[in-house]
């Protein structure tokens, strides 16, 4: 009977133990005393219904107090509600106090709205206080004399706690600042006017009213450094050179290729003349025998033409012979000279 009293005394104090955790879990005694000794009114009903809807009553409660003792008017319901929609809820009270010292105007509803809009409301007020500087990327553009320069520039920007939620966010505003770097450089008449006063660019590029529908307020913008890079006109007027003379070089082999056939076509012309003047010269002949036996040739004058024929061959053979003589003595006249 001992053993057996002694086993049950022990189980109903290991039951004890176990219902006090549990007791203990769903009613944070600790923290209900915390509240009260902070001055905010927790009731324990609440800390149970915290429990329950498995929201930690630690970081409500302990959020609440930190809102209280900073002078702001929230309560458990609108902190459960931000927690359970996703929402952190310790940022936005960070942020919210930051925004009260700061004197920015910035209510609770506005930061839970940022907050679940996936922004960081705390960095944003941070940002709002202490302005935040962008060092956009090296932006290449060509003068009107077509030399390349290459600026890089420093953006000044605080945070627009109006435009948070469905603003652009900083690679618009940088983005933005690259287009307005290029249109700048490239309305200048040469590079030199860039060079000696970059500020231009400055002016230019803030006129242009950057930062509206964005989540900043341009503050100002800084060219930080300016190099001279390529000469992009004469690069490009050596590749239109080089590309007229390609094409000039394409047209001449046209027209030598259209005189090439032209020859060609003479030639067989010239060969085609000389294959009619042949069949000619072969219906002489003929015509010959014609006269012969119709009578309006007799042998004298057949004699005759054949004379004239003989002597004009003979006068030809002379001619030829006189230039070849004239020729070869004017070689052996000049290989003598050379002597």
């Amino acid at each position: 009977m001992e053993i057996t009293d002694s086993a049950f005394i022990l189980f109903a104090a290991f039951a004890a133990v176990i219902l006090l955790f549990i007791f203990l879990y769903f009613v944070p005694i600790n923290l209900w005393i915390t509240a009260i000794f902070a001055n905010v009114r927790v009731s324990i009903g609440e800390l149970i219904g915290m429990r329950i809807r498995k929201v930690p009553p630690s970081v409500i409660v302990n959020s609440l107090i930190t809102a209280t003792k900073a002078g702001l008017d929230l309560t458990t319901n609108e902190l459960e509600t931000h927690y359970l929609a996703g929402g952190n809820v310790p940022n936005v009270i960070r942020a919210l106090i930051s925004a009260d010292k700061a004197n920015i105007n910035l209510s609770f509803k506005q930061a839970t709205a940022i907050d679940l809009a996936g922004r960081d409301v705390f960095e944003a007020v941070q940002i709002s206080v202490n302005p935040k500087v962008i060092n956009t990327p090296n932006v290449a553009a060509v003068a009107a004399d077509g030399i390349q320069l290459i600026a890089k520039a420093r953006v000044t920007v605080r945070a627009n706690i109006a435009q948070l939620v469905g603003g652009a966010g900083e690679d618009t505003i940088l983005a933005r600042v690259g287009e307005g770097i290029v249109t700048s450089i490239g309305s200048a008449n040469n590079h030199k006017s860039v060079l000696e006063n970059p500020d231009k660019i400055s002016k230019l590029v803030l006129e242009r009213g950057l930062d509206a529908g964005t989540a900043f307020e341009i503050l100002s913008i800084d060219i930080a450094d300016i190099d001279v890079g390529t000469n992009i006109g004469a690069k490009l007027q050596i590749d239109q050179a080089s590309a007229d003379l390609k094409v000039a070089e394409a047209k001449a082999e046209e027209r030598r290729a259209m005189a090439v056939a032209l020859e060609q076509e003479m030639k067989a012309k010239t060969v085609e003349m000389r294959a009619k003047v042949i069949q000619a010269e072969a219906e002489v002949p003929k015509a010959i025998s014609e006269a012969f036996r119709t009578g309006k040739l007799g042998v004298m004058d057949y004699y005759r033409m054949e004379n004239i024929k003989s002597d004009t061959d003979m006068r030809s053979s002379i001619a030829g012979g006189e230039s070849s003589s004239s020729t070869d003595a004017s070689k052996s006249k000049g290989g003598g000279d050379k002597k």
